[in-house]
């Protein structure tokens, strides 16, 4: 048995929890959208179309905001595609994914969507193939209350009222070659400096979201946020990252250590923001949005063989394991631990694409095992991060050293007084035993322990078992003198809860 440490107190926090980290993603990709979200003629369709099966799930997630509608599908489209009598609507060739769109659903019946699943819309505009005039009157159409040519065609449309969506993404992964529409960074850097300057003519209040490197190992990292933001820095308000992780080699260990990665890329891409800030002298502070970020790695090969230019083929349909669903938790826990400055995250996607939900067409909904750790960090990571100084064992494996097999985060409730570690045992052969020292919290109790754990660790949920990989509440802890000593099973995700007495 080996043996774990955290110090920690009340008073000595990391930032504010902005609920905007639990965000996530729908692209126009695969089976997302149509038969995942959307399917008329299923059982549990609503009157719009909508799989409620679905909606009861994303709703247990309680997830505050949805990034729409790409991805790589956003740079070639055009939002007037999507908008007016569905009948009369154009069936597009979609060049991203190499299918054909029917955009039988658009901006507002996704938006009429959101408001039902009670979430907030993070729309991307087109700065590939478009630009400013397309993502201001989309701007204008959404948020402008009425006189305007935009605004009084939402009315025609049946939508009396804006949709005042606040978030705005300019563009998707423009360092990307595979993009449509890719750009240098000073090339997208000018673009998406005008264009924020002409959307926030539209709308001062809107918050917009400049694009990052698509991943730490382009080419073109760190060159490219410093050029974006040397052109954008005064006018836009967070930075994207995007990150996707998989475990092709199977070496465990090593696929465990890949939040370290994470870890990595927020804190050299706040370093880039923080230069920018004294180069410009600002006293304006850019913030991160992870708004994409997923294990990706089981369905490429499967993709590889799909039929193009048909609609909603079942793309990047990854069918998580145990171990995947460690990883997320992990990488939920770099997150948190970086929520002075990660303000917005998203896991990448929602529905059967790469995602926590999964459908069959005319058939169920069921959790994939990634599932249940956002479902946990969503439902009980919501306040203050405080300051935790961990001391765990470590290993070495191919691509770090000195990986502790011990990661945690904890999370104060302001409005309950509640106290919530996340933790991870990254150890397959021992149990952990873990002793919390918890300065200013003397007059708790363990409320709750619950344990994902699974003796076959390429173990999955499916749509005839859904509950094989599944938390139960038999964690064991215990709670004296300001104490907490817990046993963390090997390789498993824990959350441990714990109430003031009184």
């Amino acid at each position: 048995m080996k043996e774990a440490k955290i110090s920690l107190h009340k008073n000595f926090t990391t930032g504010k929890i902005d609920e905007r980290i639990f965000g996530s993603f729908i692209e126009h990709l695969g089976r997302a959208i149509y038969t995942g979200i959307y399917e008329p003629g299923h059982p549990t369709a609503d009157k719009n179309g909508f799989r409620q099966d679905v909606i009861e799930l994303v709703k247990e997630l309680d997830v505050p905001i949805v990034r729409y509608p790409g991805g790589n599908f956003v740079s070639g489209y055009n939002w007037e595609d999507g908008v007016g009598p569905v009948e009369k609507r154009p069936k597009r060739a979609e060049l991203a994914w190499r299918t054909i769109e029917t955009n039988k659903v658009g901006t507002n019946e996704f938006i009429e969507w959101a408001k039902t699943v009670d979430t907030e819309v993070m729309m991307a505009v087109n700065l590939g193939t478009s630009g400013i005039d397309a993502a201001r009157n989309l701007l204008e159409y959404c948020n402008h209350p009425g006189g305007s040519y935009y605004s009084d065609l939402r009315k025609e449309h049946g939508y009396e009222k804006p949709h005042d969506i606040k978030t705005w993404c300019l563009g998707n992964e423009m360092d990307g070659p595979w993009q449509i529409g890719h750009k240098t960074a000073d090339e997208y850097g000018r673009l998406a400096l005008e264009t924020a300057r002409a959307m926030k003519q539209v709308d001062p209040s809107i918050e917009l979201v400049a694009c990052g490197s698509s991943h730490r190992n382009m080419p073109t990292f760190a060159e490219w946020e410093s050029a974006v933001l040397d052109h954008t820095y005064e006018y836009v308000d967070y930075l994207s990252l995007h990150a996707y992780y998989g475990n092709s080699d199977n070496d465990l260990p090593n696929y465990l250590a890949q939040s370290i990665d994470m870890d990595l890329f927020i804190k050299s891409v706040v370093s880039i923001c923080d230069y920018i800030k004294a180069k410009k002298r600002s006293n304006k502070t850019i913030n991160l949005s992870f708004d994409e970020w997923n294990v990706w790695f089981h369905s490429k090969e499967v993709d590889k063989k799909i039929e193009p230019w048909t609609i909603a083929p079942p793309q990047l349909e990854d069918i998580y394991t145990f171990e995947d669903a460690l990883l997320v938790g992990l990488m939920l826990i770099t997150l948190l631990k970086h929520a002075d400055r990660v303000k917005i995250a998203c896991l990448a996607q929602l529905v059967n694409v790469i995602a926590p939900i999964m459908t069959r067409e005319d058939g169920e909904a069921w959790r994939q095992t990634i599932f249940y750790p956002f479902y946990h960090a969503s439902k009980y990571g919501r306040g203050i991060v405080l300051q935790s100084i961990i001391d765990s064992p470590t290993y070495d494996c191919k691509d770090f050293r000195g990986v502790p097999v011990l990661d945690a985060v904890t999370v104060l409730n302001e409005e309950t007084d509640d106290l919530t570690i996340f933790a991870v045992n990254r150890g397959r052969e021992d149990d952990l035993d873990l002793i919390c020292n918890l300065k200013g919290f003397t007059d708790y109790k363990v409320i709750e322990h619950l344990v994902l754990e699974h003796v076959d660790i390429k173990a999955t949920n499916t749509e005839e078992n859904p509950d094989n990989v599944k938390p139960h509440r038999n964690g064991n802890s215990s709670f004296n003198d300001g104490f907490l000593k817990a046993n963390l099973p090997k390789i498993s995700w824990n959350v441990i809860r714990l109430a003031g007495k009184g």
